[in-house]
């Protein structure tokens, strides 16, 4: 087969850079449609950022004891104790993981609830927890909820593959209460329902009171920030000088330029024509637009020209993990060797160098953009928070992509060099780990204390 000129290669690279590149005045034209979307949302209209007010401030530091906390968010649930010193440092004691049976995810909401409370039990006895005191307990519960209190909020729908009846609709505090009495368990007080942004953002601050800002990078994206409620026109009958964490819901943000790749994304998506920024930026999604600007190339007869089933090796959708695309985008080799070893594994055994090194280039591509759409939203948030970015603004950020996707971060700090210059030293990303476990029993402290 005659191999294709490197000017129509180079070309086609190019013309990819330019679909992806986001320039600094793109990220400008994103940040005020950001705040515009998020002006929206706070006074309940219409609008791609829902903007769900926490009923909760994050911890002032002080904050001392036990708490529980209840992580819920797929097949497996944990139970953690946590200890709070008083001094903005935490510990756990005691964390036990359960596997949900199928019959309890597919049967009735009381079963289910009956089996988490079963496994409470369990938990405070093989921790030799003492029942005598009383503990607060934050409940997270990652599915869609529409919080309406710091202990209250109704599912709204079912994901991940339960489908217990008796629960959508209806309030999962009060559904964990009753679960709770029935089993006789009266030393757990079920203070707060948790989101594992907010989570993340509580996690820090408790030791970090410049931390105002809580985000996730990783399978999906998200984030939560402080806000005075006198900016909360939609929330009622609260102190409008006090302060809340909102929980912004920002996969969901649509005012942005889409390419071919993204839109085939979408459709194939389970979610046609929603989650527009997640399926931009999070890992769910970039090994599959890497993937489908892989198969473009080999149908173009620009990659892979020597192996006759390299487009099979490639065709199926999702056959690309982003944990591929990491390795590829960190291969250090002379020859990317560790690249060539990834593509004997797909059945790829006879790749020229050039190959290898489009490869890197298209994964490098496709993350920066990831990360610096991900930098821009955060850059929207504290503008919205500190317009003059007078102020040190810790960004508490957890998830895969950040912690462990070569460069990302790096390219996140550039986005904020280029649009404040000598102030973008005042933003901080700090990896946060477990608000959905630590961070959460932070937040029932904070809730407690608060009443």
């Amino acid at each position: 087969m005659v191999s294709p000129s490197p000017t129509a290669r180079e070309e086609f690279v190019s013309s990819l850079e330019n679909l992806f590149t986001i320039s600094p005045d793109d990220i400008k034209a994103i940040v005020q449609d950001f705040h515009g979307e998020m002006r929206r949302g706070l006074s309940g209209h219409q609008s791609s950022l829902k903007m769900i007010p926490s009923f909760v401030d994050r911890p002032r530091g002080d904050e001392k004891g036990t708490f529980i906390a209840l992580d819920l968010g797929g097949t497996n649930f944990r139970v953690l104790a946590v200890v709070l010193d008083g001094k903005g440092n935490e510990s756990v004691p005691a964390v036990s993981t359960y596997a949900i049976p199928e019959k309890e995810m597919k049967g009735t909401g009381t079963e289910l609830f009956d089996f988490i409370a079963r496994c409470i039990d369990s938990f405070l006895t093989e921790n030799a927890i003492d029942r005598k005191n009383v503990y607060n307990l934050a409940f997270t519960f990652s599915f869609p909820v529409a919080q309406t209190g710091i202990a209250a909020g109704t599912l709204i729908v079912w994901t991940k593959g339960f489908t217990a009846t008796g629960v959508e609709g209806e309030d999962v505090v009060a559904l964990l209460n009753d679960a709770l009495r029935r089993r006789n368990i009266c030393c757990i007080n079920v203070t707060a329902l948790a989101n594992d942004t907010v989570g993340t953002l509580a996690a820090r601050s408790y030791g970090d009171p410049t931390c105002d800002m809580g985000v996730i990078l990783g399978t999906g994206t998200n984030g939560c920030y402080r806000e005075k409620i006198s900016n909360i026109p939609k929330l009622k009958g609260h102190d409008p000088d006090e302060y809340m964490i909102v929980n912004m819901e920002w996969g969901n943000f649509d005012k942005l330029r889409r390419t071919r790749y993204d839109k085939q994304v979408d459709e194939s998506s389970l979610n046609p024509g929603a989650m527009f920024l997640e399926k931009m930026v999070s890992g769910m999604y970039l090994g599959e637009l890497a993937r489908l600007i892989i198969m473009d190339l080999i149908e173009r007869g620009l990659l892979f020209l020597n192996e006759s089933t390299a487009a099979g090796n490639f065709g199926e959708k999702d056959s690309l993990k982003t944990q591929y695309m990491s390795l590829i985008a960190g291969d250090a080799t002379a020859d990317l060797g560790e690249t060539a070893t990834f593509l004997n594994n797909k059945g790829i055994t006879n790749t020229a160098l050039r190959d290898r090194i489009l490869l890197k280039r298209f994964c490098q591509i496709v993350s920066a953009r990831s990360a610096r759409l991900g930098a821009a939203a955060i850059s929207a948030v504290v503008t919205w928070m500190d317009p003059g970015l007078n102020e040190r603004h810790t960004v508490a950020v957890d998830g895969s992509l950040f912690e462990k996707y070569p460069g990302f971060e790096d390219e996140m700090k550039k986005v904020f060099k280029e649009l404040f210059g000598g102030s973008a030293g005042r933003i901080t990303l700090a990896h946060s780990k477990d608000g959905s476990g630590k961070g959460a029993a932070i937040i029932a402290a904070a809730a407690a204390s608060k009443k």
